[in-house]
């Protein structure tokens, strides 16, 4: 079920592409791994990052979620220095079967452009992000250019 459902989604993917999204299989021999990236969002202190995502599927797909996560270093309230995403949609209790994995980098390009810092894995920048919004551009920007430049 999971490998023809991942054809089935990639093919979709490149018939359909996301703006400034690029994914796929991190090699021809297994569907399961993906490798991916995401462009900064121009509305967002990430513009001009390019941000790299590793996804890994089960054999369970689409009945567990993938497990995806940053592997480019990120500035940001929901995601930790491992690369750890925090969003609803991944997590195990709110995931869907129905739920497509363009769904899923859709929302990672949301969460770049619209943090939840009522749901964070860093407390401390989400703290920066509620009050002090130079602060957290500015932080956010210069970590952009480190890490995540072209």
């Amino acid at each position: 079920m999971a490998l023809r459902r991942l054809q089935a989604e990639l093919l979709d993917l490149n018939n359909n592409p996301i703006d400034s999204v690029s994914v796929g299989p991190v090699d021809e021999s297994n569907v399961l791994h993906w490798r991916g990236q995401i462009a900064g969002p121009a509305n967002s202190p990430y513009k001009g990052g390019i941000f790299k995502l590793d996804i890994v599927f089960t054999t369970d797909y689409p009945f567990k979620p993938p497990k995806v996560k940053f592997l480019t270093k990120v500035y940001h309230p929901n995601i930790d220095e491992e690369g750890a995403i925090c969003v609803a949609l991944l997590k195990n209790d709110q995931w869907k079967p129905a739920t497509r994995i363009s769904q899923v980098l859709k929302s990672l390009v949301a969460l770049l452009e619209q943090p939840n810092p009522d749901d964070p894995l860093m407390t401390d920048i989400a703290e920066i992000y509620s009050t002090d919004q130079p602060k957290f551009q500015k932080n956010a920007k210069e970590h952009t250019k480190k890490y995540a430049s072209a």
